[in-house]
């Protein structure tokens, strides 16, 4: 095994983010190996598969989102996240007290029961069947003649309930409009995984596709708590080495404990990508200095340039037609 330093935690993660050396040819794939992708930002989510999936289009990746073949709820934190067919109901199965009990609060502010969220999910179950794909603002509709609120705030958590509950999941794009289908006419059932078998599950997905990582950024990036983030990661460890770096305990892979010299890279990366969100402690790639340019006070994770694995700067789209991007670099870039 490699002796490892700071320097080259950015090296093994442009590889497990498949970053450099990519290796999956389809979105599924791509979603399958990251566990779960954060995706509240449809497009940008779709450009986050798509940088690492050298030579697809926006088109393939919306026809696999179309066809089920990855999907996007909430789960963890929770947020939307786009995850697999075979991981969405043993992913629910770790977050969904969390999410129920986290709402709770804002529940009683808009007046919603479970008595509440029963009839809601009984209405949504009765309007959705038969591999029906409706919009919010649709759903919305059946929910006003049935005499229940339908405002954006209710709608939210009616629809959220349903899907941190098994119930929907995403459907067809219509349009710019997404749409929600039942998970059970969406996925195919299979057995549903023990607790212990998604906590194993997810560590695994984790620490192979976003290391060198810490239990804490762990924690952070999935939600649980300490005590079941250990669990999952005992249960897997096997799989992977530590190195200790500046008193912080990382885990990595066993695959990427000889990794190949560095080389150049430059990725212009989505708003709120893995590279970025998935860590407690972003300072191997993101110093502290520079931190509040790429992410603001309130929580959004602005595009970002990576240069050698270092987030060196952001860019966004151009509003003029002259050049497609505008790039905003945190310091001067170094003559050649």
């Amino acid at each position: 095994m490699m002796k490892m330093s700071s320097d080259t935690i950015a090296t093994i993660r442009l590889r497990s983010h498949l970053l450099t050396h990519p290796v999956f040819r389809t979105p599924k794939e791509i979603v399958s190996w990251m566990g779960a992708m954060q995706a509240q930002d449809y497009n940008m989510a779709k450009l986050a598969i798509g940088v690492r999936l050298p030579g697809s289009t926006d088109k393939l990746i919306e026809e696999a989102y179309n066809k089920g073949e990855i999907l996007r709820t909430h789960v963890m934190r929770p947020t939307w996240h786009f995850v697999t067919p075979e991981d969405i109901r043993g992913m629910l199965r770790l977050s969904a007290d969390k999410i129920k009990s986290s709402s709770r609060s804002r529940d009683r502010d808009l007046g919603i029961t479970e008595a509440l969220y029963e009839k809601s999910n009984r209405l949504i179950r009765k309007t959705l069947e038969g591999d029906k794909h409706l919009t919010r603002k649709e759903l919305a509709v059946v929910f006003n003649k049935a005499g229940l609120s339908a405002d954006t705030a209710c709608m939210t958590h009616f629809m959220m309930r349903a899907e941190v509950e098994a119930l929907v999941c995403s459907g067809r794009m219509q349009g710019k409009e997404h749409t929600y289908t039942l998970l059970e006419e969406r996925v195919p059932s299979c057995p549903l995984p023990t607790k212990e078998e998604a906590l194993a599950k997810l560590a695994r997905n984790y620490f192979s596709s976003h290391c060198p990582a810490t239990i804490q950024d762990f924690v952070w990036w999935s939600g649980l708590s300490l005590s079941e983030a250990k669990t999952g990661l005992e249960a897997v460890k096997q799989d992977f080495f530590t190195e200790k770096i500046k008193e912080q305990t990382y885990w990595i892979a066993q695959s990427f404990g000889n990794n190949p010299p560095a080389e150049d890279s430059t990725f212009l990366l989505p708003a709120f990508d893995e590279y970025i969100i998935a860590y407690r402690d972003r300072t191997a790639v993101l110093p502290s200095a520079n931190h509040s340019k790429a992410v603001s006070s309130n929580g959004i994770f602005r595009p970002v340039i990576i240069v050698n694995g270092q987030v060196v700067g952001v860019w966004k789209k151009s509003a003029g037609k002259k050049q497609a991007i505008q790039t905003d670099y945190f310091e001067p870039l170094p003559e050649k």
